[in-house]
């Protein structure tokens, strides 16, 4: 018979081998047919679960330099830092330090033509409302008050004596000069002013990471580290437009 199949008995015949029949061959075709097929869903089922993801997740300590990670059972939890008591003293501090900034601000549309300060000005007041904004966020979700005992009013110390206000807050004099004052002179006292008021913000940032166990928390630790670069670039910013001044 012409084709594949006679060219295989043939073949057999031509080797001193038994021939095959068409009936045996296909047999032994389909019992090769079905040990591929055997193969390839055994190769896919273990494919498949390989693919299939752990039920239980796979919790891992880092270690600390030099030491092995270390596997967790998988009912363990992440636990946040808790908040101090320093932050949230920093937050209400900041509150009030940059309502007298903002303050400050609002004193320039009416004392100086200045461009450059009334642009620095409309900057400077627009950042700190919107940071005040966030710090009492902050503390309302936490079931704390906006602001210290008595806003705005130095505290007493035991000996009766008032204590040193806020770290670069402008006292009632500096603040009755700048109101005062107009044109130039209003900008000279504005900028001053304000130099200082922004240095005391990098002091209360300061204190806050100085404190121990404070600062963790990761949205005051965020805003305290922006304040302190923008507060920075601000200082430059205004120390040079003094000196062009003089």
């Amino acid at each position: 018979m012409p084709g594949a199949m006679g060219r295989l008995n043939f073949d057999s015949i031509g080797r001193g081998r038994r021939p095959r029949t068409m009936a045996t061959t296909f047999v032994a075709f389909g019992g090769w047919l079905s040990a591929v097929a055997l193969c390839c869903v055994s190769s896919a089922a273990v494919h498949a679960q390989q693919a299939q993801p752990s039920s239980a997740p796979v919790v891992v300590q880092p270690g600390a330099p030099g030491t092995p990670s270390r596997r967790l059972p998988s009912s363990t939890t992440a636990t946040a830092p808790r908040r101090s008591q320093a932050d949230v003293e920093f937050m209400q501090g900041m509150i009030m330090h940059h309502g007298q900034a903002v303050v400050m601000t609002d004193l320039i549309p009416s004392h100086t033509e200045n461009k450059e300060i009334r642009s620095l000005g409309a900057r400077i007041g627009l950042s700190q409302a919107d940071e005040m904004k966030f710090m009492k966020r902050w503390l309302r979700a936490r079931g704390e008050a906006m602001s210290m005992s008595m806003p705005g009013m130095p505290d007493m110390d035991r000996s009766g004596g008032p204590m040193p206000a806020m770290p670069g807050m402008l006292t009632s004099k500096q603040m009755e000069a700048l109101r005062q004052a107009n044109g130039a002179e209003f900008d000279r006292l504005f900028l001053t002013g304000m130099i200082q008021h922004h240095n005391g913000a990098l002091v209360m940032v300061k204190q806050l990471f100085d404190t121990p166990g404070a600062g963790q928390d990761a949205d005051l630790f965020d805003f305290a580290t922006d304040a302190d670069n923008s507060q920075r670039a601000e200082i430059g910013i205004m120390q040079d437009m003094l000196k062009e001044k003089r």
